[in-house]
C-alpha cells in the first residue's frame, strides 16, 4: 500500500476532451496509471494517478483546467473472492469511510489494483497494518 497524489480535473463533456488532456500530458512524459471518469450534464470529473503529479497538476491548471489534489491509497489486493469484503471490513471498524474506489484486477494475474479514496489515511493505514 501507497499513498498517492490524486488529480481531479473537471472538464467539459464534449468528445475530443479527454484526448486532448492525455495527449498533453503523453507530450510532457506524464504516465497515468489509474483514472476513472464520472460525468454530470455539463462537465465530467477526471480521477487520476499520475507519474508525476506536480508537473501534472501545473500544466492542466496552466490550461485552464481547475485540478483538485488529494491524498489517496493505492493497494494490490489478492484476485479472489472476498479480497475487498475483507478490506472493506478492516476499514469499517476504523471507522475508515471509503468516499469512492476504483480499480482493476489486471486480467489474469494474482493481485487486483484499488484506488480508494478514505476520509482517514492515517487511520486507515493503521488499520491496514501499514505504517
Amino acid at each position: 500500500m501507497k499513498v498517492c497524489r490524486q488529480l481531479s480535473v473537471f472538464l467539459e463533456n464534449k468528445p475530443g476532451t479527454l484526448a486532448r488532456v492525455s495527449d498533453a500530458l503523453a507530450a510532457r512524459g506524464i504516465n497515468i496509471v489509474a483514472f476513472s471518469i464520472s460525468d454530470a450534464v455539463d462537465h465530467g470529473v477526471l480521477r487520476m494517478v499520475v507519474s508525476n503529479p506536480i508537473q501534472a497538476a501545473h500544466l492542466l491548471g496552466d490550461g485552464g483546467m481547475m485540478v483538485v489534489e488529494s491524498d489517496v491509497l493505492a493497494l494490490d489486493l489478492p484476485n479472489k473472492p472476498g479480497a475487498l469484503a475483507r478490506l472493506a471490513e478492516k476499514l469499517s471498524k476504523a471507522r475508515v469511510n471509503i468516499e469512492y474506489a476504483y480499480g482493476t484486477t489486471g486480467g489474469t494475474r494474482g493481485k487486483a489494483q484499488v484506488i480508494f479514496k478514505v476520509d482517514h489515511v492515517e487511520r486507515a493505514r493503521k488499520a491496514l497494518g501499514r505504517k
